[in-house]
C-alpha cells in the first residue's frame, strides 16, 4: 500500500531484522569457511532463509589450500549458528560438472528445506586446470564450460521449472571480473566460461521475468579465501585504496541484499563488487 503520491507508508520502510524469514535457498560451492559462498550462506541464514549448503569436496582437495579441515559439517555448523528459529540448515555433495546433476541437486535441497526454492545463488566454480593462450586444449575448455558455466544455466532452468509463477524468485551468479582491465590472459579457460554468464546475465533476467524471479550477477574482485599467500598478496593488496584484499563477507552482503525484497528492481545486472580496485 502506498499515499496518494506513490510513497509508501513510514512501516514499510522500517527494515525488518529477519527479511528472508521464510524463505529458502541453495548456495552451491559452499564447502570452505574461508570462501564466499560459506559467507553468503552466513548472510541468506542471517537474515532467516532456511540454506541448503552444496559441495563437492573431491575439487578443493585436489586444490593448494585444501579441503576444509572440518569437512562440510563444520561449514554447516557455522551456518547454523545464525539460523532463525524454525529455519533448517541442510547440506550434501554434487559434482555440478555432469549434465544430469543440476536438476537432481535443485530436486534434493527443495526437499531438505521442505518446499520449492525461493533463492539460488551459483556460487561454485573450476579452480585450476588452466592455462594462457598457447597452453589451452579442448579438455580445458571443455572442463571450465561444463562446471563454470553449463552447469550453472542448468541449474536456472531447473529452478525455474520447479517453482512456476513463483513471486520474488532470486538468482545471482558470479562472476570474476574477465571484463575489466586487461582480463584474465593465464586463465583462458576460466575467463570465457565466467565471460558466458556475464554475457547470458540479462538473456535468463528476461526468460525469468515472467516468473516474478530477478537474475543478477556479481564479480566480488579479489577476494581472500586461502591463496593469497606471499609477494601475490602484497601486490594486489596495493591496489585497493584500503590496502587489504576483499574479505569473503564483503561480496556477501551485496548478494544477500539481493536476495531481499528490497532489491526487487534490480534485475539483468552485472555488479562489480571491488572496493575500489584499480586494474
Amino acid at each position: 500500500m502506498t499515499h496518494h503520491d506513490g510513497t509508501p507508508p513510514a512501516d514499510a520502510l522500517r527494515r525488518d531484522p529477519l527479511p528472508l524469514r521464510g524463505r529458502t535457498a541453495l548456495v552451491t560451492g559452499a564447502s570452505r569457511r574461508r570462501g564466499i559462498g560459506y559467507a553468503v550462506a552466513r548472510r541468506l541464514a542471517a537474515y532467516g532463509a532456511s540454506v541448503y549448503l552444496h559441495h563437492h569436496v573431491p575439487h578443493d582437495a585436489g586444490q593448494p589450500w585444501g579441503a576444509d579441515p572440518g569437512g562440510p559439517e563444520a561449514v554447516a555448523d557455522g551456518v547454523r549458528e545464525l539460523a532463525a528459529p524454525g529455519a533448517v540448515v541442510a547440506h550434501g555433495p554434487a559434482d555440478l560438472a555432469r549434465p544430469d546433476t543440476p536438476a537432481r541437486l535443485i530436486d534434493t535441497a527443495a526437499e531438505a528445506l521442505g518446499g520449492p526454492l525461493d533463492i539460488l545463488v551459483a556460487n561454485h566454480a573450476l579452480s585450476g586446470r588452466d592455462g594462457p593462450l598457447d597452453a589451452l586444449d579442448a579438455a580445458m575448455l571443455d572442463a571450465h564450460w561444463a562446471t563454470d558455466t553449463r552447469s550453472v544455466i542448468l541449474l536456472a532452468q531447473a529452478y525455474a521449472r520447479r517453482a512456476p509463477g513463483l513471486p520474488g524468485g532470486r538468482i545471482v551468479l558470479m562472476t570474476s571480473g574477465q571484463d575489466q582491465g586487461g582480463g584474465m590472459p593465464d586463465e583462458v579457460a576460466y575467463s570465457l566460461a565466467k565471460g558466458a554468464l556475464a554475457s547470458a546475465t540479462r538473456t535468463l533476467a528476461t526468460a525469468l521475468a515472467g516468473l516474478g524471479v530477478t537474475v543478477n550477477t556479481v564479480n566480488p574482485g579479489p577476494v581472500d579465501t586461502g591463496y593469497a599467500v606471499g609477494a601475490l598478496r602484497e601486490r594486489v593488496a596495493g591496489r585497493f585504496p584500503g590496502g587489504r584484499w576483499g574479505a569473503p563477507d564483503d561480496p556477501a552482503r551485496l548478494i544477500a541484499w539481493l536476495a531481499t525484497d528490497e532489491a526487487a528492481w534490480i534485475t539483468g545486472e552485472v555488479i562489480n563488487s571491488e572496493g575500489g580496485f584499480r586494474h
